[in-house]
């Protein structure tokens, strides 16, 4: 009897699993069509040139993800700095970012060659040609780490702003100079330069400006113009001390959810966009320093001399620099890809 009633219980039970097993089968494929939202954060301001190429390229890829489908830009930074756009990312709270190199290295250190490397770019051809020579490597690391590379932009060169009128390395020791927050290594690298490096997230530069927490800071012109710390650093040395680069990637896991079409559609936007934000970033970066001067910013001009001190101090750097912010085998490429540019083109 017992024996009886325990095969029609466990009979129960399989037939049970049989139909949880076909609803499965059945319901699967259903919730993996449900439309897809994509939520991308960026410190660009509203309305700006970075922002307006996110939409477009958001927009075109909506389209051929199909009816209900969402990309939405989150930006001024309201998702957080860099790094803490990168852990939203981890954890799904963001899907994509368009980031500087301070937040990719937050995925992959390698990137940081491309912007770590003070004074090693002369100009864009220079950084274009290494970009291109070393994308590959790179994308292939990011997607190992878990994202996917939708385009390279960049938004011009650091240049050193400052309260007072510094112009030599040895005169920027005397100042309190803006650091990325979370960065310990170009921390430990400027104290051992004997700098005195103050570390920030970008929200912070303006108040630390005005109650002089910080004196100093390199950023690109553009960027100083939208935040308005020439109102308050009104000494602006013309050093093109490191280009600011930088990607839009967004996550594996939403790259692999999206349709076939959507993704071809995604890479050719996304090239459109790179392009775009490319040729109109470092048109800006010109224009925003004719801004700036017309209320009140006094540039400082870069005499032969004083690049050649300059120069002499980024050099210095280049043994603390690789192997600790640069990996080392990166840092090499990077040197030599230049001097191959350099040589085909005899500059």
């Amino acid at each position: 009897m017992l024996e009886s009633v325990t095969r029609r219980t466990r009979a129960r039970w399989i037939g049970l699993a049989a139909i949880l097993w076909a609803v499965a089968g059945v319901t699967a494929p259903a919730a993996a069509q449900e439309p897809l939202k994509i939520r991308l954060g960026t410190l660009a301001p509203k309305g700006s040139v970075y922002h307006r190429v996110l939409q477009e390229m958001g927009e075109k890829w909506r389209q051929a993800q199909g009816a209900g489908s969402g990309f939405i830009v989150y930006t001024d930074g309201t998702q957080g700095g860099e790094a803490d756009m990168v852990r939203r990312m981890r954890v799904g709270q963001l899907n994509a970012a368009m980031i500087s190199v301070v937040g990719l290295m937050e995925i992959d250190r390698s990137v940081t060659a491309l912007q770590y490397m003070p004074m090693v770019f002369r100009d864009w051809a220079e950084v274009d040609y290494v970009r291109e020579k070393l994308r590959g490597e790179l994308e292939k690391r990011m997607q190992d780490k878990g994202f996917v590379v939708l385009f390279w932009g960049d938004v011009g060169w650091a240049r050193y702003f400052s309260k007072e009128a510094e112009l030599t390395p040895a005169d920027f020791k005397k100042t309190k100079l803006f650091v990325w927050s979370g960065d310990n290594d170009q921390v430990d690298l400027m104290k051992a330069l004997g700098y005195q490096p103050v570390p920030l997230e970008t929200a912070d530069i303006l108040p630390g400006l005005q109650t002089g927490l910080i004196t100093a800071v390199p950023v690109s012109a553009y960027y100083a113009l939208a935040g308005q710390f020439d109102t308050v650093a009104k000494h602006m040395l013309d050093l093109k001390w490191v280009p600011v680069v930088g990607a839009t990637v967004i996550t594996r896991k939403v790259w692999d959810q999206m349709t076939p079409a959507a993704r071809e559609q995604l890479k050719i936007a996304g090239d459109a966009a790179g392009f775009k934000v490319r040729e109109r970033a470092r048109q800006e970066d010109l224009d925003a320093i004719e801004a700036m001067k017309k209320r009140g910013l006094i540039v400082h001009p870069v005499t032969p001399e004083l690049e050649a001190d300059w120069r002499r101090m980024a050099e210095a750097a280049y043994p603390k620099l690789r192997g600790t912010m640069v990996p080392a085998e990166i840092f090499d490429q990077v040197r030599a890809t230049v001097a191959e540019y350099r040589k085909q083109n005899n500059k």
